[in-house]
């Protein structure tokens, strides 16, 4: 079965994505800058309902080369990630030659005990990703999570497609960005992948004067209406697969 991951940043998204039939959770905060680490009592919220929920582990916006400091909070994030019960973390560094740190992440994922670990989009970014997908198997990543070095899924469906190939299933390609019901049955049919990313989210109310003071731009919610209908795409496609 082909599974469907929904990022959530708020209870309400973690609320409507469990409603609506996902199968996993990523959290983060901040999405509109492609996602951090969520807080402590996100993670314990989502540790108490029943979808299998993974951290992001990222310290902030901008590029994903971190200082030593910036690691000690990564290490002591994953701490919390586990103290809270989440099954695994969302995990990614680069060097300034855009290659994986491979150092780096090696070290994180001695902090993560028998959690899951997802190698985040950084590995788009990386300048031969094929390489560093057997880098990715060999430190015992659960899956990558990548649109095929394009800024989106879709875009990227050739190497996604060459991703999956390479993998021989031992590792997971967890195809993401841009995907939507009304994309996912070609992405998947031209790639073979077996696990989809999305947000699945709209525009909420707002209030104008909030914006004025700077509390933040346009808020968002969860659309659980747009994730049972990439849930559906996705079931489709496995019900034609299986004829």
């Amino acid at each position: 079965m082909i599974r469907v991951e929904i990022c959530v940043e708020t209870p309400q998204g973690i609320d409507a994505a469990t409603s609506a039939g996902a199968d996993r959770l990523e959290l983060c905060s901040s999405l509109d800058v492609g996602g951090l680490t969520p807080s402590m009592g996100l993670m314990q919220y989502a540790a108490q309902r029943s979808l299998p929920a993974l951290a992001m582990i990222r310290p902030r916006a901008g590029t994903f080369i971190f200082d030593a400091d910036e690691a000690a909070v990564m290490r002591d994030d994953i701490r919390a990630a586990r103290q809270a019960g989440l099954a695994g973390v969302v995990l990614g560094a680069l060097r300034p030659d855009r290659h994986l740190d491979h150092e780096l992440l090696l070290r994180l994922s001695d902090a993560c005990g028998d959690m899951e670990r997802t190698l985040h989009r950084a590995f788009d970014l990386t300048q031969d990703p094929y390489a560093e997908l057997e880098f990715a198997i060999s430190a015992g990543f659960t899956r990558i999570l990548t649109s095929g070095q394009k800024p989106s899924a879709p875009e990227g469906a050739d190497c996604l497609a060459r991703l999956q190939k390479q993998a021989r299933g031992r590792i997971i390609i967890l195809a993401g960005s841009g995907v939507k019901a009304d994309n996912v049955a070609p992405l998947i049919n031209q790639t073979g992948v077996t696990e989809v990313h999305a947000s699945c989210r709209k525009p909420a109310a707002s209030i104008a004067e909030d914006a004025a003071f700077g509390f933040g731009s346009q808020p968002v919610i969860t659309d659980p209406d747009a994730i049972r209908a990439l849930i559906a795409a996705t079931r489709q496609t496995d019900r034609s697969h299986s004829v």
